[in-house]
């Protein structure tokens, strides 16, 4: 008799770095490219760490690329860890203090600065609801 089958690897697990930038009550958010996973929603400027990199400097790197912004300093907001069914992703929410320079979409995406009461209204990937109700306590009415 042949063993059991075995049951399916779980998905990798994903180390995201997400920048939450912050200007006059306004928070900037990306428009996620539709052929992507979670295309087409609202997400904060970042992406996957690489394998010996640091997660701070996941977060200036991606938010460099993806935006053209620098930051002062960065403070860690939230942790999460979210599972999708293809993917599981570590996401790790930043506060980016004292951003330098003006934001543009370097990936071709749309860049939108909006009200924490807008971005409690727009489409954003599963794993980033938690992030919003954060700052939708944090910063009720500012906008």
């Amino acid at each position: 008799m042949s063993p059991p089958p075995q049951p399916p690897a779980p998905p990798p697990v994903l180390s995201i770095a997400a920048g939450v930038i912050e200007v006059r009550g306004r928070f900037l958010v990306a428009r996620r490219p539709q052929e992507s996973h979670a295309g087409g929603t609202w997400e904060f400027p970042g992406g996957k760490q690489r394998p010996g990199e640091p997660i701070e400097g996941t977060l200036r790197r991606e938010v460099l690329e993806e935006t053209g912004l620098g930051f002062g300093s960065a403070v860690l907001l939230h942790f999460e860890e979210h599972s999708y069914p293809d993917r599981t992703v570590a996401l790790h929410f930043f506060l980016c203090v004292d951003p330098k320079g003006e934001p543009e979409g370097r990936e071709g995406q749309d860049l939108r600065w909006v009200t924490v009461d807008e971005l409690m209204r727009l489409e954003v990937p599963a794993g980033n609801r938690r992030i919003l109700e954060i700052l939708s306590e944090q910063f009720e009415g500012a906008g």
